[in-house]
């Protein structure tokens, strides 16, 4: 069989493109025998170098929920003759005629509906909000096979987009291995880092968007809160690409009266692995996840986590870590000086955390999408 994935979004970084090079990692190391067609963006066209004769890569230098998405790129998947396409996100063009499956990871745009979540005008919104309505709803229609990032997803698409539970698979992410690089470092260069963050003291750790529904607001609400009790004894690390919901958020700190607050910018892999391993606590507040990768991150790297108990979080985290209303400010600030304070607590959930993390494995998201393939 000869099997196309949309790799347009392949890389390091956020989280579809981790999911898609895992996935594309992973089947490498296992199906020796199908014929793959990774289509990719001049951009990414680095990101991915075939190691097996069965794995080629073909450009589609075509942007994401465009125009051109949706009239070129089935031209080019067409002229490939693949038997079945996988779309790892739920951008499949209108117009495409073959056999596909598609992954669905959330369903934010039918929650979080709001203009507050772009940087576009409300008419642009409102057509471009449509438009991704109708995309979607005709990508679970067509779709061979759906698959799904958590069982919370599963249910959010049969009630919301009436999909029978018996068209999709889930497949659970994995936190990715440790940089081992990053162990050899000496205590000079650390401090050195860490002196360039302006970090100097004990921290709390985000690392995400800070789109609305990350709810980064209420975050520091929270925090000025526990800020107030312990004065300049810790300080709340946020770690993001800067956007315009980042340069909001500065705002937002300043209003509140934020005082030990750090906005560190994008961080590579490799400066990300200090962060979370010098970390004294994770702390997730969203109000609506798909799967939630980076807590499970944070647990890896033996991190006591703090997180909302919305959406999948209680699924995927399970009994490993220290759940709070992300609406409720106090309780907020609460879990991070519970969790601060509370020795035997940290020690208990990053045991469990630790432990937690061998049971999601990115081979057996790949065995199961190879599966689904054959399937399909």
């Amino acid at each position: 069989m000869k099997i196309g994935i949309d790799a347009r979004m392949l890389g390091p970084g956020f989280g579809l493109a981790r999911y898609t090079e895992q996935l594309v990692k992973h089947l490498e190391e296992i199906d020796h025998t199908n014929q793959y067609v990774l289509f990719v963006r001049a951009e990414n066209w680095d990101n991915f170098e075939p190691h097996n004769p069965n794995f080629t890569k073909v450009l589609a230098d075509i942007p994401w929920y465009s125009l051109a998405e949706q009239i070129k790129f089935p031209a080019i998947i067409k002229k490939q003759k693949v038997d079945l396409m996988h779309f790892p996100h739920w951008n499949v063009p209108l117009l495409y005629p073959g056999r596909f499956v598609v992954t669905i990871h959330d369903l934010i745009m039918y929650h979080f509906p709001r203009a507050t979540a772009t940087t576009l005008g409300p008419l642009t919104y409102w057509v471009k909000d449509h438009l991704h309505r109708l995309v979607i709803k005709n990508a679970v229609k067509c779709a061979s096979k759906i698959i799904v990032t958590s069982e919370f997803t599963k249910e959010d698409v049969r009630k919301t987009l009436g999909v029978s539970e018996e068209k999709m698979v889930t497949t659970y992410q994995a936190p990715f291995p440790k940089n081992t690089d990053t162990q050899n470092l000496s205590p000079q260069e650390i401090t050195t880092f860490f002196a360039g963050h302006n970090i100097n003291r004990e921290y709390v750790l985000y690392v995400g968007a800070a789109y609305p529904h990350k709810n980064l607001d209420t975050l520091l609400q929270g925090w000025k809160i526990f800020e107030d009790r312990y004065d300049e004894d810790y300080q709340l690390v946020l770690v993001g690409k800067d956007s315009h919901f980042y340069r909001e958020l500065h705002k937002t700190a300043t209003k509140y009266q934020c005082k030990n607050v750090v906005f560190t910018g994008f961080v590579p892999d490799n400066e990300l692995e200090i962060l979370y391993n010098h970390a004294s606590l994770y702390i997730f507040p969203s109000l609506y996840e798909g799967f939630g990768l980076p807590p499970l991150e944070a647990m890896a790297h033996g991190v006591p986590v703090a997180s909302s108990d919305s959406s999948c979080l209680p699924e995927i985290l399970q009994d490993s870590a220290y759940y709070f209303r992300p609406t409720d400010t106090r309780a907020i600030s609460d879990a991070i000086e519970h969790l601060l304070i509370d020795k035997t607590l940290r020690a208990r959930l990053i045991e469990r955390g630790e432990k937690l993390c061998t049971k999601y494995s990115w081979e057996e998201l790949a065995e199961q999408t190879l599966q689904i393939y054959k399937t399909s």
